[in-house]
């Protein structure tokens, strides 16, 4: 097969820098330059537009510095303006040498924008190309509002492109401006164009209005177009551009007879970065990118992965540097908790396998998030409280908190068929609760035993949903017996972990485990 070369421009420096709140410092576009170049691949990268502020100054010299210091200088490109030398000398001091021109490609941006005839336009614009060339810049030009232009005023376009075509530009850019194409008209509009001008050469812009901006692109190539302008995470000015990672999967998997420099494995990593430095949360079901779209979550799922990869596609995460998961929660089956505990090193048996799995649908029935780093600490719980005879239950428990009040707490606790209530107050929630519970067992002549120690972790990450794990350290009969318990809420988890001493150390009025030494799990 004749594969044909599309270039790819990046334009997250520029156009994607346009996403509302959103500001890169000069060392943040250094370095998402460098990535995009050197790791990413792309053909090229524009990265600001001439003459808006002293910080886009000191940011594209910075660029332009490095990439002449690496053969990168061609590649790097700037938005100018129809401005006499004004954005041509800025280019100079800059660094810069690729310029990308912006016209108007519709006869209404030019009336109402403008206030000029198609012929003063012309001559403007040929002013600033011979000025451009004259400086050792080359020159592409955008038809700002092409997509318009084709709908509303044909004529123009083409009596604009008869002019292009004439001079001595290297490309010529058509921008789906407001991003209201169709697939339909993206063919039609790009094809007529290049049946037209089999010499010069097209590329083209879409915007994601109206979410059509991949499926415009891969119209717009079956068309003849002969590159792309795309940003990371489809960045841009309103719904933003037609998204990178996105349309390099669709060329790769739809549509062989074209190929790109991009590297697949360093999408993830670049998409990453731009999220942090522009504050812009990527949604986690963002195509290729998000975090969550190489996660199974139905236990069908992984069941069937398991058997024979049958939920596998294309779309394999270790193409783009990614590893596929298997979710934990409220749908998790048995085949999602087992592949998660293979990847830990896990085995067990079944009958615990069932235990885990119904505690994990439990969490995910309270809306609790449950990650593989937890699940050593729920297999740890589960098989810490079978290994423990409940004749003490917490039935209820209410705690309070108030600004300048002391934290109080009421409690409800079974003895086999008794139901004892007290309340309490105490220096925190769970020192309320401690001391509600000594006040029901001064009732019942037994003290409690000393609390030497109070851990709690929490698995790496660092969420503020994240499981709780809270080990409690008791003396018992002079030894030191731990007791775990695990929630979401850092005091329940040490209640439960005070229920497992209770029940160690026995009902009330019944003789108590006197033998009760080492560590309890």
């Amino acid at each position: 097969m004749n594969r044909r070369y599309i270039e790819i421009m990046d334009t997250t420096l520029r156009d994607g820098e346009q996403t509302s709140g959103v500001s890169f410092s000069a060392s943040e576009k250094l370095t998402i330059a460098q990535l995009l170049l050197q790791e990413v691949k792309v053909d090229r990268i524009e990265v600001a537009s001439a003459r808006v502020s002293e910080g886009e100054f000191q940011a594209v010299k910075k660029i332009t510095e490095w990439a002449k210091a690496n053969g990168f200088l061609d590649k790097i490109e700037v938005l100018t303006f129809v401005d006499g030398d004004a954005s041509i000398n800025w280019m100079l001091e800059s660094g810069a040498r690729v310029m990308n021109l912006l016209t108007k490609g519709s006869l209404n941006h030019l009336t109402h924008q403008l206030k000029k005839q198609p012929a003063e336009h012309f001559e403007d614009i040929r002013k600033v190309i011979e000025l451009a060339q004259a400086s050792g810049i080359d020159c592409n030009v955008y038809m700002e509002d092409w997509s318009n232009g084709m709908r509303s005023s044909k004529e123009y376009v083409f009596q604009a492109l008869d002019f292009l075509c004439t001079i001595p530009i290297k490309r010529i850019l058509l921008p789906d401006t407001l991003g209201i194409l169709t697939p339909s008209e993206s063919y039609e509009f790009v094809k007529s164009i290049v049946d037209r001008y089999p010499n010069c050469r097209f590329e083209f812009h879409a915007h994601n209005d109206y979410d059509l901006s991949v499926a415009n692109v891969m119209e717009a190539l079956r068309a003849g177009a002969h590159g792309l302008h795309l940003t990371v995470n489809g960045m841009g000015e309103r719904t933003g551009n037609a998204p990178l990672a996105s349309t390099i999967a669709v060329l790769k998997d739809f549509m062989p007879e074209y190929e790109t420099s991009v590297n697949e494995k360093s999408l993830y990593s670049v998409s990453k970065l731009v999220e942090t430095f522009s504050g812009i949360r990527i949604p986690s079901n963002k195509p290729i990118v998000g975090e969550s779209v190489f996660t199974q979550t139905a236990g069908i799922h992984a069941d069937g992965d398991k058997k024979n990869n049958l939920y596998f596609s294309k779309l394999m995460p270790e193409r783009f540097g990614r590893l596929r998961s298997y979710a934990l929660g409220k749908t998790s089956g048995k085949a999602n908790i087992e592949n998660n505990l293979r990847d830990l090193g896990i085995t067990l048996a079944d009958a615990d396998l069932k235990k885990v799995t119904q505690r994990i649908i439990e969490l995910g029935d309270r809306k609790e998030a449950v990650t593989p780093d937890d699940l050593p600490y729920i297999i740890s719980d589960v098989l810490d409280s079978n290994a423990i005879e409940e004749k003490v239950v917490i039935v209820n428990y209410v705690l309070t908190h108030s600004k300048n009040l002391k934290p109080s707490a009421t409690l409800q606790i079974r003895f086999g068929d008794e139901i004892f209530e007290e309340s309490a107050q105490g220096d925190g929630q769970y020192d309320a609760f401690m001391n509600a519970l000594k006040k029901i067992y001064c009732k019942k002549g037994i003290s409690l035993p000393m609390l030497t120690d109070y851990a709690v972790r929490i698995p790496p990450g660092g969420k503020t949903d994240a499981l709780c794990e809270t080990i409690i350290t008791w003396e018992i009969n002079g030894k030191d017996v731990k007791t775990r318990g695990l929630d979401s809420d850092q005091t329940v988890s040490a209640i439960m972990a005070t229920q497992k001493m209770l029940n160690l150390i026995g009902v009330p009025n019944e003789p108590i485990n006197h033998g009760v030494v080492g560590v309890w799990h």
